[in-house]
């Protein structure tokens, strides 16, 4: 039998040990802002009911899920053939009972309803694990992906809004990016619906405003008329996509636009109180107000935010918004949740792309003890146990091999030193250390080894 060329499901990836400790690098310094800010962490399973997932992210978010087939024949168990006349849905729902989340949002609504009686309210959460979408693999894109979530459930204040904008910037201030935070309400994109005279029609018309980036006015005028759009209402929507101007002159223009949308103008004194308050705990970031930003997702109700990088381009990195209405989904009511989700795989790649990640995440080992033989391994075994318990990663080579192999492993491990222990320094108790980094060597007396590494 011919030997099969191993391969993995487009849109996922192997990680290698750098890529590791840089991923790693990235989920520390946003957990340590999560847990300043109050934030405590959970993690719900990889699959769940698909009946928890279906109808949360519209129609496009729906044909994206990721659906786990019962076992045994469930062709046969469901009672399906082809006169069944089931819907593509009610056909999943019969075969598949499970699905891969598709966020950490959801789930996250689905745990509040079902653990309510053991949450303090309102409840600050954040959350790591991967998602999987049945998406296109592109650049920036891909099927199983991680999410860093963090929410605030039980609470209508939108200082939580400023708040979660006050995280961004210090997330990414610590990653050493410059971003733009977008920030617009879907209030308001119901109020552009309603004054134009097609509130039924909200859903297809915020899908295609969401467009607006990636294909254009034009597109976005054909793909509105294409659903059912009158061109007159699509007329009376073209002056708002196209305004451009500060963001002070965005809300004027607003107010008049949505004048007689009373909850188009709640949503532009909202974003007017965020605002402000955001302006007054003197972000970094840029933020601007985006009319065009609807984020495609059906549940959400009040602030939406968006966030770019300025340095590379690429989707965003980061988004999220106001949700009032998931929790009475799964019996609820009456529980306004708001957080944002930091797409760690996009971070990467930017990260990667402008060499943004800190010299130390490159090696794993801070040190190498040469091996010269049984009686200097057995000294540098006792030496590198006194540099673990003061917290310096080291190893020793587990062969007496050739010097040129052993420095060449440290080379390709990228570590920063390597100590050599032959005759004279076992005679003398004494170690010799060669800094890689800079080409230099020193030998000092082997009780000063963890005070040296230490200095360096």
């Amino acid at each position: 039998m011919a030997s099969q060329t191993p391969s993995i499901p487009k849109g996922t990836r192997d990680f290698s040990p750098v890529e590791v400790r840089r991923r790693e690098y990235i989920f520390g310094q946003l957990k340590d802002v999560f847990r300043l800010h109050g934030y405590q962490p959970i993690e719900t399973p990889a699959m769940e009911n698909l009946s928890t997932l279906l109808g949360k992210y519209g129609e496009e978010g729906d044909k994206l899920l990721f659906k786990v087939l019962n076992s045994g024949n469930f062709m046969a168990d469901a009672g399906i053939n082809a006169s069944s006349g089931i819907d593509s849905n009610g056909l999943s729902l019969k075969i598949s009972e499970k699905g891969l989340r598709y966020d950490l949002t959801v789930p996250f609504a689905r745990y509040v309803v079902q653990h309510q009686n053991e949450i303090n309210f309102p409840f600050r959460r954040f959350q790591v694990q991967p998602v999987w979408r049945a998406d296109r693999p592109q650049k920036g894109r891909y099927r199983e992906f991680y999410q860093c979530d963090v929410d605030v459930i039980g609470s209508n204040s939108l200082l939580n809004e400023a708040e979660l904008i006050l995280i961004i910037d210090e997330a990414f201030q610590r990653l050493n990016l410059k971003v733009m935070v977008k920030i617009n309400n879907r209030k308001i994109l119901t109020g552009i619906a309603e004054v134009t005279g097609q509130a039924d029609k909200i859903v297809p018309i915020t899908v295609a405003i969401d467009k607006l980036e990636k294909i254009g006015l034009q597109k976005v005028r054909e793909e509105m008329e294409s659903q059912g759009i009158p061109p007159e209402a699509v007329e009376k929507l073209l002056p708002l996509l196209s305004f451009e101007g500060s963001t002070a002159e965005k809300l004027t223009f607003l107010k008049n636009y949505l004048a007689d949308s009373e909850t188009g103008l709640l949503g532009v004194k909202e974003l007017e109180e965020v605002l402000g308050l955001v302006v007054s705990l003197g972000i970094h970031s840029k933020v601007e107000l985006d009319i065009s930003l609807a984020r495609g997702l059906n549940y959400y109700t009040g602030i939406i935010i968006e966030v770019k990088s300025e340095e590379a381009v690429i989707g965003s990195i980061c988004g999220g918004g106001r949700y009032d209405n998931l929790t009475g989904i799964f019996g609820l009511a009456g529980i306004s949740g708001v957080g944002v989700s930091f797409g760690a795989d996009r971070i990467y790649d930017v990260m990667l792309s402008l060499n943004r990640f800190p010299e130390d995440t490159q090696a794993s080992t801070r040190a190498l003890f040469v091996n010269f033989g049984t009686a200097e391994a057995a000294f540098a075994m006792q030496l590198s146990s006194d540099l673990r318990k003061a917290g310096i990663s080291c190893e020793l080579y587990p062969e007496a091999a050739k010097l040129k192999k052993q420095f060449s492993y440290a080379d390709g491990r990228a570590v920063p030193f390597v100590i050599i222990i032959g005759e004279d320094e076992l005679r003398d108790q004494k170690v010799t250390v060669k800094n890689m980094r800079k080409g230099e060597q020193v030998t000092i007396p082997a009780k000063e080894l963890v005070t040296h590494l230490s200095r360096e």
